[in-house]
């Protein structure tokens, strides 16, 4: 599942996408538009730094503003950063896990194909996509 950290992500690089005329925009217009509180998206917006999806400015005239172009973002780029993993089951999450039941595990193949849409599905969408 999705959790608000995840969605209101993608609102906000919707938000910055849609208002995009050069400046930084405050985080209090964000929240504003997108009916968020200011305070969540202060926390939900530091690891957005921190993953270089945006960058900040503090002061007269700060706010916040993409890196790249909309359509330089996929959605499951951003999903993962903010969430993890997007893998149904823990042995595709992570290779380093070792399932004992990998080689005889009968179900494998139904996370895999499931896993493997849900990738393409998210991964091959942009932030362009929701504008």
């Amino acid at each position: 599942m999705i959790s608000t950290r995840g969605r209101y992500a993608l609102r906000v690089m919707y938000d910055l996408a849609k208002n995009d005329k050069g400046n930084y925009i405050p985080l209090k217009d964000i929240a504003e538009r997108q009916g968020i509180s200011k305070k969540y998206l202060e926390i939900i917006v530091k690891d957005m730094v921190a993953a270089k999806l945006v960058t900040g400015a503090s002061g007269k005239g700060g706010g916040y503003k993409l890196c790249r172009k909309p359509e330089e973002y996929s959605i499951g780029e951003i999903l993962e950063l903010l969430e993890g993993t997007l893998s149904p089951v823990a042995c595709l999450a992570n290779d380093d896990y070792e399932c004992p039941r990998k080689e005889c595990c009968n179900t494998l193949p139904l996370w895999s194909e499931f896993d493997k849409m849900v990738h393409d599905f998210f991964y091959g969408k942009t932030v362009k996509d929701l504008l």
